[in-house]
């Protein structure tokens, strides 16, 4: 069990005294989540002082690891006021939402207000109390089906769920923030999030899981008979969808460098995160076996509303101006770390 230490209870009256706490701070909003917990992690191991928000709607308590804690929603104003005044914050890096493509089209109403409404009440708070720089987790998914591959940050955005939707919205309300208030952040758009922590402390664990790579892994661990692959016949080499993966700890490393760039006075800026390879549904299938020396069984189901064939990230804009590269850009090593996760971590033996 992780420690949680200073919750911040959401109400309070508006003349309570509130001691401010003097040490900058960097809030992670989502940081009991999958990414945001290897967020958190690498904060803290470089010296930073971390405060999480989360509502623990897909995160998890064990996963927030010696840090300041508040449990609730960014859609709380009272508890981001209680925040904001209580802490130093020199800037946010904000994760929480909701990430499913295929819920997204069957709730669009849950997508629009937690992804962009939320958000939209999170950057209001920071304005009222002066807190201006903000990394913002995007995706992919603002392209739609791409005219070209490898995608880099000038292709035409045109999202075709309402996933990819509402974190374009996001992203132009940020484009429109920076140049009505001076609120400088960084949009990071990521392909395919995978792998785990190379120590084995923390790893990926959604209730119910929809990534491939670990619905994979429990096949091959025995936890999950089969797995279903959503497709057969796309424009692709075998038929199935083909994605970029990247490794968790990656991302994290690109995200340090955001905010470096932000707490440097540096202009708001916008990348494309993968490895640029791509990988389709059969070849990840086939790493799998390589790495767990097993035999995944599947089935071929309907396709998903909303899948692209193909997402691949061109990543040289970060690459070249913030100085950005994946540690673990090989497939079987990403597969490899979190298939350590899944024999001796996963979520219900952690």
């Amino acid at each position: 069990m992780a420690t949680v230490s200073g919750y911040i209870h959401p109400a309070c009256d508006e003349g309570e005294k509130v001691d401010l706490i003097q040490d900058p701070v960097v809030v992670v909003t989502g940081g009991a989540g999958y990414i945001g917990s290897h967020m958190v992690k690498m904060l803290v191991s470089t010296g930073h002082r971390v405060v999480v928000i989360d509502d623990l709607s897909s995160g998890f308590e064990w996963a927030v690891q010696d840090v300041d804690f508040i449990r609730g929603s960014i859609g709380d104003r009272d508890l981001l006021r209680r925040c904001f005044i209580t802490f130093d914050v020199a800037a946010v890096i904000h994760f929480a939402g909701m990430i499913s493509v295929s819920e997204s089209s069957r709730r669009p109403d849950l997508y629009y207000e937690s992804n962009v409404v939320n958000s939209l009440v999170l950057f209001d708070e920071m304005l009222k109390n002066r807190v201006d720089k903000l990394i913002f987790s995007s995706t992919a998914a603002i392209f739609g089906n791409p005219s070209k591959s490898p995608i880099d940050e000038s292709c035409e955005k045109n999202p075709i769920n309402p996933y990819g939707r509402s974190k374009f919205m996001v992203e132009e309300v940020l484009a429109d923030y920076d140049l009505a208030f001076a609120f400088r952040s960084a949009s990071l758009r990521y392909f395919n999030a995978a792998g785990a922590d190379p120590a084995g402390a923390l790893g990926e664990c959604h209730e119910p899981e929809t990534h491939l790579i670990p619905l994979v892994l429990q096949v091959a661990s025995g936890r999950r008979r089969s797995i279903g692959i959503f497709g057969d016949s796309y424009p692709t080499h075998d038929g199935t969808c083909i994605r970029d993966y990247i490794h968790v700890e990656d991302l994290c490393s690109a995200h340090m460098l955001a905010l470096k760039h932000l707490l440097s006075g540096g202009q708001s800026v916008s990348y494309n995160l993968g490895n640029g390879n791509g990988f389709s549904v059969r070849e990840v299938i086939a790493a799998a076996e390589r790495v767990s020396s097993g035999r995944i069984r599947f089935e071929i189901l309907p396709p998903r509303f909303g899948d692209s064939p193909i997402l691949v990230a061109d990543s040289s804009a970060i690459q070249r101006e913030l100085g950005w590269h994946p540690k673990y850009p090989e497939l079987d090593e990403i597969i490899k770390h979190a298939w350590h996760w899944e024999q001796h971590y996963h979520c219900q033996g952690f």
